[in-house]
């Protein structure tokens, strides 16, 4: 039988990670992997055990190939005709570079409350100052769990 951890049994931990150069989709994908505590021997779809993250330095990610100016977001406002189309491109120009990372995060994730609780553990800044200094995030050197994790 699966041994369950209880809610008082859960500890979460703090994670910081550079993003300078880091391929966006991969960095989305390892995100939501400690979101969601897939990382822990612990791991139950049910249950909220992922640590919070920490990502600096988003504003210098980046996309291979053409995917910068190429690639395309869709909502829908729900109205007839109310699809809206842009481009990580777009949001760049308008200082919205968090929200790059933070639509592939969300799509990572599967849907409902659980998901929404977990996308809130993720904490975005441009520059390499955060706030979190306190909870005493460990560092995660990204580029150096892949090769592939730097986009040249």
């Amino acid at each position: 039988m699966t041994p369950f951890i209880k809610k008082k049994e859960i500890k979460k931990d703090w994670y910081i990670i550079n993003a300078e150069n880091a391929a966006v989709g991969r960095l989305a994908a390892y995100i939501s992997k400690v979101l969601r505590g897939k990382n822990k021997p612990t791991f139950n779809p049910h249950i909220d055990n992922g640590d919070f993250v920490v990502v600096t330095n988003i504003d210098k990610v980046r996309f291979s190939g053409k995917k910068f100016k190429e690639k395309k977001y869709f909502k829908h406002t729900g109205h007839p005709g109310g699809i809206k189309e842009f481009s990580p491109l777009r949001l760049k120009e308008k200082n919205k570079t968090e929200e790059i990372l933070k639509l592939a995060v969300k799509r990572m994730l599967p849907g409902g409350p659980l998901a929404k609780k977990q996308l809130t553990k993720l904490k975005i800044y441009n520059g390499e100052k955060h706030p979190h200094d306190i909870q005493k995030p460990k560092v995660i050197e990204f580029h150096k769990l892949n090769s592939k994790n730097l986009v040249r």
